[in-house]
């Protein structure tokens, strides 16, 4: 038996590494670019920097120190200078693969990082893994821009699992119209017609505003914003805005919103406030070619018709008044109920006296006309 040289026995002394198989090292050197690791064998084992993952112009020695023990795949014994080629990532990607297959057949919810985002939707790695949620399972809404996704953590589960077609589908919006759907049904559960609540503004349109509840939105239609009249909701409220509102109806899943408070009703004590007789200061708000309407209060507007605002002749209201014109003037109708008040500014002017009046009239009378008829 011959003996074996000192090489031989330092061969013999290690263990054998095939292509494929998964050995366990210990980073004995890192760089910029490659990791050196021992393992076990008669040369070193390298992993560089795309066999240790998928993003490009990472540093290595950020993400992995000397000491650490990883993992890795056998991809070539020889690299042609007598190092083991090693990949972390492949081997992560094995694993990550079947993470993936449990995770879709279990619609486990999983938590990733989005590290691309795509005209057509995000991706994201999970264990070194690929995952794409298309731009319809993003979001419950329709979303333009996708780039305030980018670098955010972001949960999904695992909607279509075929890793030979390369295709890895998340879905984002499941979970989002859940989450909605359990939101409404504790919303629904505690509030009633009546209740006083904080929203904000969701959408504001030409007849009115929708009202994020936590849960589900409620519309606070135009009619409802104000005891007064309003304009444009777009003049009063932006998106984002906390309004104070009430619950006026819920039919079904529609809420009716109001923030006409009962309490805050400028008719309350109107019969004593605007009792014919009584002497007002309003502003004029609106004209038409037979009155001008005068608002005594917020949400509170009176007639003075045309016949009413002088003692003289006036075509129309706008010869003599203009908008915004302050003016005083005294109650002659008030109906309650059909919240109706009439004005006139002409009961203010003083009155003449009789004995002014037959002057006036005398005045008139053709003088040289009544001489004739007695001749």
């Amino acid at each position: 038996m011959s003996e074996m040289s000192f090489e031989q026995m330092l061969d013999e002394s290690f263990k054998t590494i095939r292509n494929g198989e998964v050995v366990d090292g210990t980073v004995i050197d890192v760089k910029p670019d490659e990791i050196v690791l021992n393992i076990g064998y008669k040369s070193d084992g390298i992993i560089t920097r795309s066999e240790y993952t998928n993003e490009a112009n990472v540093d290595l020695t950020t993400v992995v120190s000397v000491g650490d023990t990883m993992e890795a795949k056998v991809l070539k014994v020889n690299d042609g200078e007598g190092q083991v080629l090693l990949t972390y990532r492949r081997l992560a990607a094995e694993k990550g693969s079947k993470r993936l297959e449990e995770a879709f057949e279990s619609k486990e919810v999983l938590t990733a990082k989005v590290s691309q985002v795509l005209e057509g939707g995000l991706c994201v790695v999970v264990d070194e893994t690929r995952v794409f949620i298309p731009a319809s399972l993003v979001s419950d809404t329709y979303e333009k821009d996708l780039s305030k996704y980018k670098d955010q953590e972001i949960e999904f589960v695992i909607s279509e699992f075929n890793p030979k077609r390369r295709r890895i589908i998340g879905d984002r919006k499941q979970l989002l119209v859940e989450k909605k759907m359990e939101l409404q049904r504790e919303l629904f559960a505690r509030i009633k017609v009546g209740d006083i609540m904080e929203g904000t503004v969701k959408n504001v349109t030409d007849f009115g505003a929708f009202i994020d509840l936590g849960g589900a939105d409620g519309l606070l239609h135009i009619s409802e914003m104000s005891w007064g009249r309003v304009e444009s909701p777009k003049k009063v409220f932006k998106v984002g805005d906390v309004v104070k509102i009430f619950i006026k109806d819920i039919n079904e899943t529609k809420i009716a919103l109001s923030m006409k408070f009962p309490a805050e009703n400028p008719w309350n004590g109107a019969a004593e406030k605007y009792a014919v007789g009584n002497i007002v200061t309003g502003r004029v708000a609106r004209m038409t070619d037979f009155g001008a309407f005068v608002e005594l209060a917020v949400g509170v507007d009176a007639l003075l018709h045309v016949s009413q605002i002088s003692k003289d002749h006036v075509e129309k209201p706008s010869d003599v008044l203009k908008v915004g014109q302050e003016i005083e003037a005294k109650i002659v109708d008030f109906n309650e109920d059909e919240k109706k008040i009439s004005l006139s500014m002409k009961a203010l002017l003083p009155q003449q006296d009789e004995a002014e009046e037959v002057n006036e009239d005398i005045a008139d009378v053709d003088i040289e006309a009544v001489a004739n008829e007695e001749e």
